[in-house]
């Protein structure tokens, strides 16, 4: 079944053959594509508008609008090339990305010369304040801050904020999965410090963003990418923080694990991915995270339906003898042992070690008919044990009164990355 691609960061187009391009595009089963890394890295720089002479430039525009911008590149651009030589990187930057985390207060800057280079970190800028919890922003008034893909649609330098940054909220996932009605809207990076759902920083950290973002758009990076995370993913305490949020909101798991894909995608070539809207609004991002030798491979996070309990009316509760694993307790500790190392592969990426308890059920045949984790592990791994314990050989049932009966077992599993040494 052919996914419905839908771009969201078009805006208005003026490049004659592209947009051509996006309309005889729009007459086949494909909606249209989101953010087309080629895009994003200002290939199609927007042809200048009629009346305009061809030398009149993108800052001499923000100048005319207002003479702060003139006080703001007087104060700030030579400590932005000094802070780009230190640092091994020419002036200015011809393209920039923005990625942002909500629970971590971050904000970074990356920048490159050429669609062909690799981002470099610039810079990290601490996030002042953050209205709302994590997850995404979905109606007006809820106080969220947007998470997904986004890019910078406005330069408002006469904002109440000092400066500001537009970003296009709500972009097209936003506009399935939000309120039809009342979605909100005019999300920001701003300074000033103070936010009902945006990105404030301070008014020094505003100015040098918004001069790295008047230049890329200046040497014709006309889409600005903006990617807002919920964690920085690599960050241990983040990633658990995350992890005990989607226990209780189990809906949020989707969009958290495609931007974790996102995120690892960029961590890992340093490059920006494809990403596209399906007609469910998910993100779906075009290729897989590279596997780095040495580093565990990322999978997406996943969450389960609460697996139902076993009814227990006809198990026994006392037994004469429990029952057996077939060749006896050393080649069950051989079995555990061997489960263990088979599944580290799921273990968390900052996990080492977890104990999980598995309660498990040998019917009268000795056939083991079910098995649920009641504690430990994640989604993941923990179904994967469930279908190990499901998948073993026939046991000698347990005995009561000289009778053949069903029993429910408790065992805890040691999960871990590598085995003790002796």
């Amino acid at each position: 079944m052919l996914i419905n691609l839908i771009f969201i960061a078009v805006g208005k187009i003026k490049t004659p053959s592209f947009r051509n391009m996006i309309m005889q595009l729009s007459y086949k089963k494909y909606s249209l594509v989101i953010i087309l890394s080629s895009l994003l890295s200002g290939v199609f720089a927007q042809t200048a508008a009629p009346g305009i002479a061809a030398n009149i430039t993108f800052v001499d525009l923000q100048r005319a609008s207002s003479p702060k911008i003139t006080d703001v590149l007087a104060r700030r651009e030579d400590s932005l090339k000094k802070q780009f030589e230190e640092k091994g990187l020419k002036w200015p930057a011809k393209f920039i990305y923005i990625r942002s985390f909500k629970y971590d207060s971050q904000l970074e800057v990356w920048v490159k010369q050429t669609s062909q280079e690799k981002f470099k970190l610039f810079k990290t800028y601490r996030v002042c304040a953050l209205a709302g919890t994590l997850g995404p922003k979905r109606m007006q008034g809820d106080y969220q801050v947007p998470e997904g893909i986004y890019y910078i649609n406005e330069f408002n330098p006469k904002s109440q904020y000092h400066l500001s940054l537009g970003l296009n909220y709500p972009n097209v996932s936003d506009k399935i999965l939000s309120d039809s009605l009342m979605p909100g809207g005019e999300i920001y990076i701003h300074g000033s410090c103070v936010t009902t759902g945006c990105i404030p920083v301070t008014d020094k950290q505003i100015e040098d963003i918004y001069v790295l973002a008047m230049h890329a758009k200046d040497e014709g990076q006309d889409f600005i990418p903006v990617h807002i995370f919920p964690v920085q993913f690599k960050n241990k305490s983040s990633n658990d923080y995350l992890n005990k949020f989607l226990k209780d909101f189990p809906e949020y798991t989707g969009i958290a694990s495609s931007l974790k894909q996102i995120y690892y995608y960029f961590d890992r070539t340093k490059e920006i991915p494809v990403i596209m809207v399906n007609k469910k609004g998910e993100y779906v991002m075009n290729g897989t995270v590279p596997d780095v030798q040495g580093e565990k491979p990322i999978r997406p996070i996943r969450t389960r339906t609460p697996k139902a309990n076993y009814p227990e009316d006809d198990l026994a509760k006392v037994v004469n003898k429990l029952p057996v694993y077939p060749g006896g307790p050393q080649e069950f500790n051989a079995f555990l042992e061997g489960t263990s190392k088979e599944l580290a592969q799921y273990l968390l990426e900052e996990q080492e070690k977890t104990y999980v308890l598995i309660e498990y059920v040998i019917d009268s045949t000795g056939k083991l008919v079910w098995a649920k984790v009641v504690k430990g592990g994640n989604d993941e791994l923990n179904e994967k044990l469930e279908e190990k314990f499901e998948k073993m050989p026939q046991w000698q049932p347990a005995i009561r009164q000289e009778k053949n009966v069903g029993i429910k077992l408790k065992q805890t599993v040691v999960i871990e990355r590598s085995a003790p040494k002796p």
